[in-house]
């Protein structure tokens, strides 16, 4: 077991029951079936210890939420059962933003008084990274934070419609998927946990990715707790981290607070001001990326509505500026070597003598030609012939893609046909990182080269190389990129890379005005030559 993760998890071996010094990679619960792999976690409000695990019936891994305490302790068994009575209806919960619980063992139904264990929570594996790992690099930028806390909201506001509470106000049990979402990757909610407690726990969420600090009662030890005033009050996460801005600061401490402070009570309420601020902040750092001032925005044609064709008149202008000054240097040099002519034909009247006789024939032929203003680009590296790949499939981590049906189309070889992504109202990673085609070979090849034809024009592509047909994300790796232009686009790679599997991968589509999609008719695979 990683030595990192057993610190990270809590220091299981320190809350005083045999039975939990027991559990470690290797050992077997629920009558035989979950072979233990590596701990994430331990809630320690409820001893609740969180577990990736091999269920070895279906050969999958699975989350673990097992619930450790005395059989003989009346209160203990009876706090576990409401647990496992909330899992149970959690069961029937389907959104992307919770992990599926797959089954609920009890006492004497899967598991038994003498594996020390009250309960046991089975729930589908998430990929991903661990929220404590991503604050413990450096805090999250305010408009991903946002963003990020924002389809997890989604999820809680769905749950309390159906009158169920998920119980996500503890960051070990929550990941980071692959595509930059929040999942409760642990379900099992505390016996006692309310509606309120998920909304403050969305706060606390925004707290620790703006400052990675934890403001709730109850974190791990791997997360410092969130400082207080002389008051008792929350500190802001504004006065932490500078950059935070005060709306997004002043969210995360009144979803956390009680009181009559403009508390903020309900998912619902927090879903309409994420999105308010996450909007803002986009549009304000969208300004900056381009030299503008944000204070110069209002009223203009910086909105948050239309980023698209702002940015593209942005980007025309500045390109006609360029031009104008390459124009304006062009004939400054033109009007210096005139000069430069005609103060040379005085000299010969009236200045010091200058050979001015033509050279002879072989001093002609070798001179130098005359130096070019720019020198010609490399040539291409040289490449074989194409390499039809063996299959084709939509890859978009922990998703089912975008028309799975249609990617045989990509790799056809003909123009009439073609893949296309869904259409989408928000650019990427608004609204996610990417989607892309996934190639497999039949043996690797030392690929050189990627040609698209028919591509959408503005399409942002990268390609990467993989290790399998469903790779985590975080295990491909940028080998070359390219925007798509209309007709055909040739993306070189870096340098010729050798594998079997290649990912297509978009990271911004065609399109504009909320109808962004991307549309590829061909792909062709040149290897080094």
């Amino acid at each position: 077991m990683d030595t990192r993760r057993s610190e990270q998890a809590g220091g299981a071996n320190h809350v005083g029951k045999a039975q939990v010094g027991s559990l470690a990679p290797g050992r077997v619960v629920g009558d035989g079936r979950y072979r233990l792999l590596a701990q994430f976690g331990v809630d320690e409000r409820g001893d609740a210890h969180l577990w990736r695990a091999r269920d070895g019936q279906l050969k999958r891994d699975v989350a673990l939420t097992l619930l450790v305490g005395d059989p003989a302790d009346p209160e203990a068994a009876r706090l576990a059962r409401r647990t496992l009575e909330r899992a149970t209806h959690a069961s029937k919960f389907g959104h992307g933003g919770v992990a599926r619980v797959l089954d609920v063992l009890a006492l004497g139904s899967g598991i038994t008084s003498s594996e020390g264990l009250l309960g046991v929570v089975v729930a589908e594996w998430t990929k991903g990274s661990d929220l404590v790992d991503l604050v413990a690099q450096r805090p999250v930028a305010p408009a991903a934070a946002a963003r990020m806390v924002q389809a997890l909201a989604e999820a809680v506001e769905q749950a309390h419609q159906n009158g169920l509470v998920l119980g996500l106000d503890h960051p070990q049990r929550l990941r980071l998927t692959p595509n930059g979402a929040l999942k409760l990757a642990f379900p099992g909610p505390l016996p006692e946990a309310t509606l309120r407690d998920d909304v403050k726990a969305l706060g606390a969420v925004l707290y620790l990715l703006l400052t990675g600090r934890w403001a709730l009662p109850g974190g791990p030890p791997a997360i410092q707790p969130a400082p207080t005033t002389p008051q008792g009050r929350i500190v802001p996460p504004r006065q932490l981290v500078p950059t935070v801005p005060a709306d997004l600061s002043a969210l995360a401490v009144r979803t956390i607070e009680d009181g009559g402070n403009g508390g903020i009570r309900t998912s619902a309420a927090i879903l309409r001001m994420l999105d308010q601020v996450a909007e803002e902040e986009e549009r304000t750092q969208l300004i900056k990326a381009v030299g503008g001032d944000p204070a110069e925005s209002e009223g203009t044609v910086w909105t948050t509505k239309k980023p698209v064709k702002d940015v593209a008149r942005r980007r025309k202008l500045a390109l006609g500026v360029t031009v104008l000054v390459v124009a304006t240097v062009v004939i400054l040099a033109w009007g210096g070597l005139m000069l430069i002519n005609v103060f040379q034909g005085d000299s010969k009247v009236s200045g010091p003598t200058i050979n001015v006789a033509a050279p002879p024939a072989s001093s002609q032929s070798a001179a130098p030609p005359p130096a070019s203003s720019s020198q010609a680009p490399p040539p291409s590296p040289a490449v074989g012939a194409a390499v039809d790949p063996q299959a084709v499939a939509v890859y978009n981590p922990d998703g089912k893609g975008d028309n799975t049906a249609r990617a045989k189309y990509a790799i056809d070889g003909k123009p009439e046909t073609q893949w296309r992504t869904e259409q989408y109202k928000q650019q990427f990673p608004a609204i996610k990182p990417g989607v892309g085609l996934v190639v497999t070979f039949p043996d690797p090849i030392n690929l050189s080269q990627v040609k698209v034809e028919g591509g959408t024009p503005g399409t942002k592509v990268e390609i990467r190389s993989a290790t399998g047909k469903n790779p985590d994300f975080a295990d491909t790796k940028v080998v070359g990129n390219g925007d798509l232009k209309d007709g055909e686009t040739t993306i070189p790679l870096a340098q010729p890379t050798q594998s079997q599997y290649f990912i297509i991968w978009i990271t911004a589509l065609g399109g504009e005005d909320g109808k962004f999609q991307t549309e590829i008719a061909d792909l062709t695979f040149l290897p080094a030559g």
